[in-house]
Formats: structure tokens, sequence, C-alpha cells
């Protein structure tokens, strides 16, 4: 790979773009970029030639030099493993951490790899209440972070999202990371009858709030329902919707907040 390319961007009046595109594509097989006012050339080529003859043109010609950036090196750098308590997070291109439950996830879409505040939160509540052989009900699960956690922690994972495209992600990362659920389906927690030890519901506030008791019907009595993606801000909605729940913990990181519930009367 060159260390440098040329741009070469041509400006010129909207009637003249499709003719200049035509004529440039004429000159090279490389890339060209076309917008309504202008023709933009990328290449490793030597430009002068097509340059001297786009004089004849009424256009406005401009050249510079650029780095050649290897952009999924660089995308890669980009995304850094995260250690959430016990948890550590990372893409396949970074290796395990010693002592810790290694999670693999490739960043897809905006599906969550651990680095939003209410991933790593709940990350931290999973890895202090979940315990062996604990149902669990991930609800709103993108890619399937959370369920995953609790799957290492030795739950029985049932999850849900109301995106097509979350469920095709959490499928593929639990194919990953060679684990195992038990059903998952595209909609919320109304689509199943059954009662979970935990059920974690990382969505925003007024979604928490809307199906409050959706949430609460499928938690066993005395056992826990871990809420997230809540804006300080708008934490009393959630507090009072869930009013009748006892507050175990509270944890905030930046300016989001989980918190994790149980039945008053545990």
């Amino acid at each position: 790979m060159n260390d440098t390319y040329t741009e070469l961007t041509v400006t010129a009046k909207e009637s003249l773009i499709d003719f200049l595109a035509d004529f440039i594509m004429n000159f090279t097989n490389e890339a060209v970029e076309v917008s309504t006012d202008r023709v933009i050339l990328r290449t490793s080529e030597d430009t002068a030639k097509l340059e001297e003859v786009l004089k004849d043109f009424e256009c406005e010609v401009k050249k510079e030099e650029k780095e050649n950036i290897d952009w999924i090196k660089a995308y890669q750098d980009s995304v850094q493993p995260i250690e959430a308590g016990e948890f550590y997070i990372h893409p396949s291109w970074h290796e395990e951490m010693s002592g810790k439950i290694n999670i693999l996830i490739n960043p897809a879409l905006a599906f969550g790899s651990g680095h939003h505040a209410t991933t790593y939160s709940c990350l931290l509540a999973i890895g202090k209440y979940v315990k062996e052989g604990d149902t669990l009900l991930d609800v709103g699960c993108g890619s399937g972070i959370l369920a995953l956690a609790a799957r290492y922690k030795g739950a029985e994972i049932d999850l849900c999202d109301t995106d097509p495209l979350a469920v095709e992600s959490a499928k593929e990362n639990f194919e990953l990371n060679k684990q195992k659920f038990n059903k998952i389906w595209v909609g919320s927690a109304n689509k199943t009858d059954k009662k979970y030890d935990i059920v974690v519901a990382n969505i925003i506030a007024d979604v928490l709030k809307a199906i409050s008791n959706e949430l609460k019907s499928k938690v066993k009595k005395d056992k826990i329902l871990i809420l997230s993606g809540i804006l300080d801000k708008k934490e009393g909605i959630v507090q009072k919707a869930f009013s009748d729940l006892k507050l175990l913990e509270r944890i905030q990181k930046d300016e989001w907040v989980t918190l994790v519930l149980k039945d008053n009367n545990g």
C-alpha cells in the first residue's frame, strides 16, 4: 500500500457534473465519488495529464495529497476491550485476560460491546447477583452481552428484543462464544408466561415505565429485577413505577443509573 494517495476535487455547475464524471472515469479505473456540484477522484496514479485536460472545462480543480490509512486496522485499534468487575469483554483481535470471565464480542451496528455506562453497570450487577442455576430473562437483549455474562455465571437464559437485527446479533454472539440459550424471540417479555429468578431490562426510562407491570409479572417472588438505561434526570419516573419493589442497590456511572430491585416481602 502506498503511503499517500491523490484526491482530486473537481467543482462545476450541476449541469456539467455527469459529463465531467464520465470524462474522468474514462481516465481511470479508481474510485470516483459524484455529488450534485463536484466529482472527487481518489487515486494512486499521476493526475497531471487529467489536470491539464480539465483546464479546457468550466470547473475548479483542487488537488490534495492524503495519507493512505489502513481503515480496517484503524477501526480495530479504536475498539478496545473493557473490564467490568469479573468480566472482560473483548473483540476477536484482542487476547483474553487471565483470571477473568472472557466474553468475545465483535462490535456490530449499535448493539453494545460493553463500553456504554448502562451495559457496564448491568455487568457489575450480574456479577454480583446471578448464581449457578438461576433462570434469567434479558429484555431488550441487543448484542446479547448481558445474557452471555449471566450464562457464563451458570444461569439458564431466555432473551428477547423488539428489533429482529438485535435478535440475530445475539444469536451470532452466543455462537461466537460457544454458549447456549434456552429461548430467544422477537418481541418483549409479554410473549412468555414463564417467571424467572432474574429479569434484566437495559432499555430506556420511558419504556421501563410503560412495561413495568409486564416486567414485574415475570419475576418470581423474592427474586431480582435489574433495570438500566435510566438517565439520572429520568430516574424518578422509574422509581415511581416500581415503588412496590424494594431497592437493593443503585449503581450510577456518568449520568446513567442502574437499579437492582426485589419484592418487598423478600
